[in-house]
């Protein structure tokens, strides 16, 4: 496990973006051979993926022949609704890349088996021969996608009940009105993720500090679902210095060290 520590929000999404830019450069993907991207949404991966748009504007990445799979999708939201996860990707990253629209797959809250869809989000992403980097951020109770606490460390794709932590957080984006935030979601699980060859975390800012601590200094919890990633074989944590004001010193000093 790593924990890469930058000085700022800025520093920590840029060299978020260069380490995916850099991933798929590597992977050298084509039409028989794509590379799999599982993305977030939130306010933490914005600033990441204007980064990825400024290098495919540069010329210098394609998502030509990158798939997709997003983490989650509120249930009951039109897909056309200002803040559903569809428009969220789209207006954020997929309209300003070479993204083929068929290959950016998003879970369908509005679905009419909504277990049918969490099965076939499964498959799909095995059809693709698995996620190559899933890049995920936090909540200030440390979970990741919609794996509230206590959800399963094992968990797949599946229906789930938002709580009232999240509703909270997520309040900002409905006009701070919680009649109007959705309370269940289509989510990936935690063990999805797991399945990933690479996972990288992004957690910025000082009300992410605690579940930072929670996900490296303690064990491994349920309660905490990030805390899983630690007992994954090549799991990434960038964050900024805010995020890092719970960590003991030497921590921080040992994780700036380890290069």
């Amino acid at each position: 496990m790593r924990l890469v520590i930058l000085d700022n929000y800025d520093l920590a999404s840029e060299w978020a973006a260069k380490y995916i830019c850099n991933r798929i450069i590597q992977f050298k993907p084509g039409q028989d051979r794509y590379f799999t991207l599982g993305l977030p949404t939130g306010s933490t991966p914005l600033g990441c993926y204007k980064k990825l748009i400024e290098y495919h504007k540069n010329g210098d990445l394609s998502f030509k022949y990158v798939k997709t799979f997003n983490m989650d999708e509120y249930v009951g939201l039109p897909r056309n609704h200002p803040e559903s996860y569809h428009s969220y990707m789209w207006n954020n990253f997929f309209k300003h890349i070479d993204i083929d629209p068929n290959n950016a797959h998003i879970l369908d809250g509005n679905a009419a088996d909504l277990q049918a869809e969490c099965d076939a989000f499964e498959k799909k992403i095995k059809d693709a021969g698995g996620i190559d980097l899933f890049v995920g951020g936090i909540g200030p109770d440390g979970h990741i996608a919609f794996n509230e606490p206590g959800s399963s460390l094992v968990s797949r794709t599946r229906l789930k009940t938002l709580a009232m932590d999240t509703i909270l957080a997520n309040a900002k984006y409905f006009d701070g009105d919680l009649s109007k935030v959705p309370t269940m979601a289509l989510t990936v699980g935690v063990g999805t993720v797991m399945d990933a060859r690479e996972v990288m975390i992004l957690i910025t800012g000082a009300h992410k500090a605690f579940a930072l601590y929670k996900a490296i200094e303690e064990g491994v919890s349920h309660m905490w679902t990030v805390s899983a990633f630690q007992q994954h074989p090549r799991t990434i944590f960038v964050c900024d210095e805010d995020a890092t004001l719970e960590l003991r010193v030497k921590t921080v000093k040992y994780f700036k060290e380890v290069k």
